[in-house]
């Protein structure tokens, strides 16, 4: 049934009683929690939980599913018909299923949430009091999920009842629970205003800390591992989001971190090191470079002695890490961090240089699903990808970005050897997000070159050929937006217009009639179908109409920069009146499920 409502959410919708059934269904389907599940729960690292598998978590996923298919219209009446009921029923596992509900409701009915989110945290919040310890875990879910799914709104109107309910929560008796109230706060964090979060600053951080050094206070009490390393990252975010504010509370934390990254070696320990790694290069950038000076080199010292390891075959993620925590140091730091690109920068060429680790089949070839890797069609060919190689080297791309923009001239003697791995990288196609950097890249390095004196002619022609040569061929209108800020970033680092040399403005002017006519072509031929087709497609063609527009808009500007010929503009204003009108389908659809 929930399959049927997401392939016809439309006809489903009008089916008296579907929605009902369902929803009950799944709702009663949640409350079935095994009596006896809950010393293991208890006991269980989060990780590695052995009731996470059991059956209500199935109808939980399934009523994710349906409300994100039929929308908050046709989901939240039904629900709310129940959920009230559930949370103030004597049985706990009922109460559970009604707080987990909500979370899982909260991404599809977003919309029409919003308009009764003040009820909906009066009916949660009391739920922290509650005497069983797996209703608290639900309504730290619950108010986390909230946060995520009505970002902002529920941060900026309902903080004051948030807070009150959650910072208790992080002195809860159970290790289950305070480290979930801990993570909710990193959803809060997340889409808070740092004048919202300052007044509550000084007792989250106070009771974090206990909880990530609770010998401070109690000699005899030992820590659970998995609640440090949700403590650190919660840390972490609390200082991304709060700023300079946090520099009061650096010498409290800092030590510890730097503690945790020396001694914190066995491979059990692997995972809280690397969150101490990023939390104390958030902290940096969060306090500024005068408050961490004094702990730099002591910070960069270890990070050396990390990288210089031997490296351990079974860690799959410290290299990510290392990567991330250098970016941070170098953005704490600023130009200072120039004395330390040669310890950094050959291991990070290094991925950024790696290529693709790749299977291709043929169709009436079977091939075994493997961990890691993903299969994607191309060229009417199944290419099995490894996709973990891959978002190392978007990362490595990324971090060369940060490195660059923050460095500029200094970081003149790399610009020729990034730009050799850049420019292609904006042609690797099964990797969108390594492409996107790579455009990004292009003319920061660019800048670099020419600040620094090591910008060569050669470079200049190297880049734009390339550039131009992409945006001519490019069939992705959200890359080709990209492709053209790349162009216009590159030509105004170099100098404006009367830089670009005849040949390259021809050949975008060239590039770009090529791209007129791609896109006037597939208008005019979505225009053409059924009207039912278009329907049901409304919201993806929504998407593809936006990130066309875009690309126009972005084409516009590089024309105009260029001073193209009057009719390729008159073009453009020809090619925006091609679009389909979709508004009307979509206030329909809204008044009827969303």
């Amino acid at each position: 049934m929930t399959t049927l409502s997401e392939a016809k959410p439309s006809m489903l919708r009008g089916v008296e009683g579907w929605v009902n059934i369902v929803v009950r269904g799944c709702l009663e389907g949640m409350g079935e929690i095994p009596e006896d599940d809950t010393e293991a729960w208890l006991e269980a690292d989060p990780a590695e939980d052995p009731t996470d598998d059991t059956y209500p978590h199935t109808y939980e996923h399934a009523l994710d599913r349906l409300a994100c298919a039929l929308g908050g219209g046709a989901v939240l009446p039904p629900a709310f018909a129940f959920i009230p009921a559930m949370l103030a029923s004597h049985d706990w596992r009922l109460r559970h299923a009604g707080l987990m509900a909500i979370a899982a409701i909260a991404e599809g009915t977003s919309k029409v949430m919003q308009q009764e989110l003040g009820k909906i945290v009066e009916l949660v919040t009391p739920m922290f009091k509650d005497p069983h310890p797996r209703v608290r875990y639900a309504a730290c879910q619950c108010i986390g999920q909230l946060c995520t799914d009505l970002e902002e709104v529920v941060q900026e109107k309902y903080h004051e009842q948030i807070f009150a309910a959650l910072i208790p929560a992080l002195e809860a008796p159970e290790a289950r629970v305070h480290a979930h109230a801990a993570a909710a706060l990193i959803n809060f964090c997340e889409g808070v205003e740092r004048e919202t979060l300052i007044p509550y600053l000084d007792s989250i951080v106070e009771r974090l800390l206990r909880l990530l050094n609770p010998a401070a206070s109690d000699p005899a009490r030992q820590p659970k591992r998995y609640v440090q390393e949700q403590v650190i990252t919660t840390l972490a975010m609390v200082a991304d989001a709060s700023e300079a504010t946090f520099a009061k509370h650096y010498s409290s934390i800092m030590p510890l971190l730097l503690n945790v990254m020396q001694n914190a070696n066995g491979p059990e320990y692997r995972k809280l090191r690397v969150k101490a790694m990023e939390c104390a290069g958030l902290i940096a950038i969060a306090v500024g470079r005068d408050v961490f000076r004094p702990d730099s080199r002591r910070f960069v010292e270890l990070l050396m002695t990390i990288q210089n390891s031997p490296v351990d075959p079974n860690d799959t993620m410290l290299s990510h890490f290392l990567i991330a925590t250098w970016a941070k140091v170098c953005q704490a730091l600023g130009e200072e961090f120039e004395p330390y690109l040669p310890v950094v920068m050959p291991p990070l060429l290094r991925v950024a240089s790696s290529k693709a680790d790749i299977s291709i089949y043929d169709d009436d070839e079977e091939h075994e699903d493997r961990d890691g890797w993903e299969s994607i069609s191309m060229d009417g060919r199944q290419v099995g990808v490894k996709t973990s190689a891959l978002e190392d080297k978007c990362q490595a791309f990324e971090t060369l970005l940060i490195h660059a923009s923050t460095l500029n001239a200094r970081f003149g003697p790399y610009v020729a050897q990034v730009l050799e791995l850049a420019l292609p990288g904006l042609r690797f196609y099964i990797h969108e997000g390594v492409q996107e950097a790579c455009a990004m890249l292009v003319p920061v390095l660019i800048s670099c070159g020419k600040n620094s004196g090591t910008l060569t002619n050669q470079m200049v022609a190297a880049t734009l050929s390339q550039v131009i040569n992409c945006i001519g061929n490019e069939t992705d209108s959200s890359f080709l937006a990209s492709l053209y800020k790349c162009f216009l970033d590159t030509v105004l680092v170099l100098g404006g217009p009367a830089a670009l040399a005849p040949e390259f403005r021809q050949g975008v002017i060239d590039a770009t009639k090529r791209q007129l006519n791609a896109l006037a072509d597939k208008r005019k031929a979505r225009a053409a179908r059924p009207a039912h087709e278009l329907r049901e497609d409304r919201e993806d063609l929504a998407l593809i109409q936006e990130m066309e527009d875009f690309a126009i808009e972005d084409m516009q500007k590089v024309l105009r920069t260029v001073d193209a010929p009057g009719e390729l503009m008159i073009a453009v204003s020809s090619l925006r009146q091609l679009a389909l009108n979709l508004s009307d389908w979509e206030s329909e659809d809204e008044s009827a499920g969303s």
